[in-house]
């Protein structure tokens, strides 16, 4: 007779365990709360479906933080084995000129969605809609739509705390911190960070690129660009900082980032640039010599006293190390990912519950972090696949 798996949620995490389960062994249902699966994969791919990043296996395991905690998981389940399964169901990848992996042109996210759901309900997996869950029974039975659910294995795929109208808003938490599980609070990732602007620099510049630049904090460093809103700085360069800048924020109140402008010269070939110039105006220096933006001058000229951007050395100094200060984190909601959750130390190196025997935490409900990229998605599509694998063997 089969045993009976329940997947709670339908994202990323939960679809690719459903399809690497072993349906011979297993009875699969995943419950849904929303009408429909995968919301949250939708909106992934809003302005492009990057499905993972196409870099070496351990460089990519080193984006993660903490970079141990997924290591067993992404080797198991790697950018490469996740291409070459996309491509057996029928989703063909292409290598973008960033590196990131994206479904072949044409190829519509709903497609992308569509073609996955198909090949779990080939494969005998169920799907039970508007089927919430809310908590547990005293012997730890599954509650959903306020029935128990009585399973041999229960798989929780609850999402982060972003996103809401998705469904992935992190209400789970309280119920599992009432269960004693040990949960940390949720906080916002790959999200705008606030800035204290100039106000005539902001009124100049908001919505521009910083583009060709890179960022750091800490001891942390990340090349790409970022954009300057009202609130603050978003982007690619600055999402990868995240964990850097809120472990600065909590215990500072505030975070040091330096921006390179110009990091493919070094700071002695910017200042040789700067002193050895035909043009004599320091603005045509910066716009024909070292090809910065306007918006990059436009900071440089507002926050730097008339004296010091005058100044070859100063100046060139601050373009390789142009000091920003951020005070706060943006809206959680309006985050792409999230942090907090389920804490690593509630369950095992399989993901099972410390407290639980038999229930299991996969996907971005577990407190740890990645850069946008593709990172995310296949973070967790990899600690499902490996789940999987797990309980194939267990059964």
């Amino acid at each position: 007779m089969k045993k009976t798996i329940s997947i709670i949620g339908s994202g990323p995490s939960s679809l690719l365990l459903a399809a690497f389960l072993d349906t011979k062994k297993l009875e699969v249902t995943i419950y849904e709360k929303n009408k429909t699966a995968g919301r949250k994969l939708l909106v992934a791919g809003k302005g492009g479906f990057n499905l993972t990043h196409s870099e070496s296996i351990a460089n990519f395991i080193e984006r993660y933080t903490p970079s141990d905690f997924l290591k067993d998981a992404l080797l198991s389940f790697t950018n490469d084995d996740f291409r070459n399964w996309l491509k057996e169901i029928g989703i063909p990848t292409f290598i973008g000129s960033s590196k990131r992996v994206y479904p072949e042109e044409g190829i519509k996210p709903i497609t992308v969605l569509n073609t996955i759901l198909n090949h779990l309900k080939e494969r005998g997996v169920a799907f039970k809609f508007e089927h919430t869950f809310s908590g547990w029974d005293t012997e730890n039975n599954i509650i959903i739509n306020d029935k128990t659910i009585t399973t041999d294995y229960t798989v929780f795929s609850l999402g982060g705390g972003s996103w809401k109208i998705t469904g992935s808003d992190g209400s789970w938490l309280d119920t599992f911190i009432e269960k004693k599980v040990e949960t940390v609070p949720f906080q916002a990732s790959n999200c705008a960070f606030k800035i204290d602007w100039n106000p005539n620099f902001i009124k100049q510049n908001e919505g521009n690129p910083l583009k060709n630049i890179a960022i750091y904090c800490s001891e942390k460093k990340q090349k790409g660009e970022a954009v300057i809103t009202k609130f603050g700085l978003e982007g690619n360069a600055i999402y990868a900082l995240s964990p850097q800048i809120r472990a600065e924020l909590k215990s500072q109140e505030k975070a040091r980032i330096y921006i390179d402008l110009k990091p493919t010269f070094s700071l002695e070939e910017v200042i040789s640039k700067v002193k050895n110039s035909s043009f004599k105006n320091t603005t045509q220096v910066l716009k024909k010599e070292l090809k910065l933006s306007t918006s990059q001058i436009d900071l440089l000229k507002t926050y730097l006293s008339k004296e010091d951007y005058l100044d070859s050395t100063i100046l060139s100094e601050n373009i390789k190390k142009f000091p920003l200060e951020i005070i706060a984190l943006g809206v959680l909601d309006a985050a792409i990912s999230t942090v907090g959750g389920i804490d690593l130390n509630a369950v095992d190196s399989n993901f099972q519950l410390q407290k639980i025997k038999n229930q299991y935490c996969i996907g971005e409900m577990l407190n740890w972090d990645a850069p946008t990229g593709g990172y995310l998605i296949q973070g967790c599509a990899s600690t499902g696949v490996f789940l999987a694998k797990h309980l194939n063997k267990i059964i």
